[in-house]
């Protein structure tokens, strides 16, 4: 005898559609109508012929019986398919925190290398008290020789800023 075959991944989604309406206010809205309707024609206040449940609504407990043995295992195949998927994420999550981790510990340490290569830089004011150092020197060297001595004075007051 063969296994009824049914598509899995089908009946799940289903099964969370379902879940989603039981679990919103409008199903409970409409379970509400649907059992005061119930009550009401079963009652004498309903139509006299056509009372299939009278009281003690024997009927009525059944079929909310039912709902209740089909609602339970359709809210948790959606609970375990929404644990899967939120385990998927939880993963995805974890490597992307882990390739973001080992980039910012590569980025601090490119950091810190420029940071070390830039103590052994010349700063700009450093550069200006040596040049200054020589134009005096070369100025107390050649006094006679103005162009000399003159030319770097006036591109460094034109440079500065």
């Amino acid at each position: 005898m063969r296994r009824p075959e049914y598509d899995a991944e089908l009946f799940g989604r289903v099964s969370e559609r379902i879940a989603r309406f039981i679990g919103t206010a409008s199903f409970i809205v409409w379970m509400t109508a649907v059992i005061i309707v119930w009550v009401l024609w079963n009652t004498p206040w309903g139509p006299e012929r056509p009372r299939f449940d009278t009281y003690p609504f024997i009927f009525l407990t059944l079929m909310l019986s039912l709902q209740a043995s089909y609602a339970a295992p359709l809210i948790l195949l959606a609970q375990n398919r929404q644990e899967g998927r939120d385990r998927v994420n939880l993963e995805q999550d974890r490597e992307t925190n882990a390739r973001a981790h080992a980039d910012m510990e590569f980025l601090a340490r490119e950091v810190a290398g420029l940071r070390m290569a830039l103590g052994e830089v010349a700063t700009r004011d450093f550069l200006r008290s040596e040049l200054r150092g020589l134009l005096g020197e070369l100025g107390g060297r050649s006094e006679g020789d103005g162009d000399a001595a003159g030319a770097p004075q006036s591109r460094e007051g034109s440079r500065r800023t």
